[in-house]
């Protein structure tokens, strides 16, 4: 797309009334543009609706009206999670009109470079981690995108001297055509999104997209125990400069763990001897941290914290300033967050494990006497790659949600004799509230009953955090 200014005087649709789209419309109407935003939310579930009514915005609540684009329409700005088969989007498409995301939109407008983090798994975790890290070396970054501020709102308050650190999905990613972050972190892919994406190739693809701008004179960070990332690395379409990391893997250059976790997820793992080391093109090696001193544990935050230390090391950030914030980060809420110990049973939320690779990762963070809550929106996974996982360390599961099926059925391949599905009570939190008391139930003295879904939260709830939060309550009230 062009820079945001010239769009004055010329038709802008914002889809979704989100908080990104309000500011994206605020935005374009203060450049000067022709703005409409369109919802199909009702009016009364739309309060921001009579903010941008007030600002002389056109805001359209409740349907997508036939005449909304047309060949006066200039650019179409959408919320990430508006589909592309949404009747607007493919009336756009099929009009040659520029479909983009905010993320398009406030890397035009931004004066300062831009950190762009995405994966299937870990992104807030090492968002907020960098955010850290960036703030104890002195270097003014701003976290914004999925969490924190709109992108189009840091943006237009950010300096040249700022670091704005973005954490981005597959969703925005696809709307990007001129987007080109400085630092780029792609963590991992798994299988996710497929209902929005149709398949592998287009949510790759997607994720691809955070390095296609860049330069020689940029950096691209990535997960070399991943076989997309390495085929990416190995493939000769990236301009930017590469520092990969391992946990698994003595790598000649880049950052990684020595010595190395095995590569099987099923042998033991133990990080008492463990240090994340950096290693240069000339063969000098530097020890950065111990592993067993982290914050968080677990072999998934290792990899996490390479990550966030490649970038800020790339960022000009001194290897010992982010010493203190690698042992003092506790982590992000509803992710391995936890919430209370009721009966000497402990209760851990992760309700940010939305496909199974996250749910994964969550059981080889306990010791094998878990209780697991898992379910949610079907979007056509089988889950068989849980059976192993659930054989060795899982002593019972309660399902619930749209996949409760499906999930119970693995859970009984997998030999375990305490399954439990919880049919939909009245409410979903009436559903969730006795899928606690069901896990208590069947949990004795030294376990932990642990929220990973391995789903998205959206067929009973309008959030993962909304999902975790009540997961808690009903922890807490038990």
């Amino acid at each position: 797309m062009k820079h945001p200014s010239l769009y004055k005087d010329q038709k802008v649709i914002v889809l979704g009334l989100a908080r990104s789209g309000v500011s994206v419309a605020k935005l374009f109407h203060k450049l000067g543009a022709n703005v409409t935003v369109n919802d199909m939310k009702d009016r009364q579930s739309s309060p921001e609706a009579d903010e941008l009514d007030a600002l002389g915005v056109s805001v359209i609540c409740g349907s997508h009206p036939d005449d909304l684009i047309g060949p006066d329409t200039a650019l179409v700005v959408k919320n990430p999670g508006i589909p592309y088969t949404s009747p607007p989007v493919k009336q756009a498409v099929d009009l040659g009109i520029e479909v983009v995301t905010e993320v398009e939109v406030a890397s035009l407008l931004s004066p300062a470079p831009i950190i762009g983090i995405t994966g299937s798994n870990g992104k807030t975790t090492t968002t907020t981690w960098i955010g850290e890290m960036l703030e104890a070396a002195g270097l003014k970054p701003m976290v914004a995108g999925n969490i924190g501020t709109p992108l189009c709102e840091a943006a237009q308050v950010a300096e040249p001297d700022n670091w704005i650190v973005a954490e981005l999905s597959s969703f925005q990613l696809k709307g990007t055509t001129n987007f080109r972050p400085r630092i780029a972190l792609l963590l991992n892919i798994a299988e996710t999104h497929l209902d929005y994406h149709g398949d592998m190739e287009d949510y790759s693809a997607s994720k691809a997209k955070l390095f296609a701008n860049q330069t020689k004179d940029d950096t691209a960070v990535l997960n070399a125990d991943d076989p997309f990332c390495r085929d990416l690395m190995q493939g000769g379409q990236l301009k930017a400069r590469i520092i990969p990391f391992s946990t698994t893997q003595e790598l000649d250059y880049g950052l990684c763990v020595t010595p190395p976790y095995p590569a099987s997820l099923t042998e033991p793992e133990g990080d008492a001897a463990r240090r994340i080391v950096w290693r240069d093109l000339e063969g000098g090696e530097r020890d950065i941290f111990p592993v067993a001193e982290l914050g968080i544990p677990g072999r998934h935050n290792a990899a996490n914290a390479m990550a966030a230390i490649a970038a800020c090391l790339a960022a000009g950030a001194s290897a010992a300033s982010l010493a203190e914030p690698l042992r003092e980060f506790r982590g992000v809420e509803h992710r391995l967050e936890y919430v209370c110990e009721r009966a000497g049973v402990a209760y851990y939320n992760n309700s940010k494990a939305t496909n199974p690779t996250a749910t994964i990762i969550a059981l080889r963070s306990f010791a094998p006497r878990i209780v697991l809550i898992a379910g949610g929106l079907d979007r056509g996974s089988d889950y068989m790659e849980l059976l192993p996982h659930f054989r060795d360390q899982v002593k019972a599961v309660v399902t619930l949600g749209e996949t409760r099926g499906k999930i119970a059925a693995v859970a009984s391949k997998a030999g375990l004799a305490a399954v439990k599905i919880v049919e939909p009570e009245e409410d979903a939190e009436s559903t969730l509230r006795l899928a606690v008391q069901e896990a208590a139930a069947l949990a004795e003295p030294g376990d932990t009953v642990l929220l990973a879904p391995a789903c998205a939260s959206w067929d009973m709830f309008k959030s993962y955090e909304i999902r975790g939060s009540i997961f808690k309550q009903s922890a807490h009230n038990l």
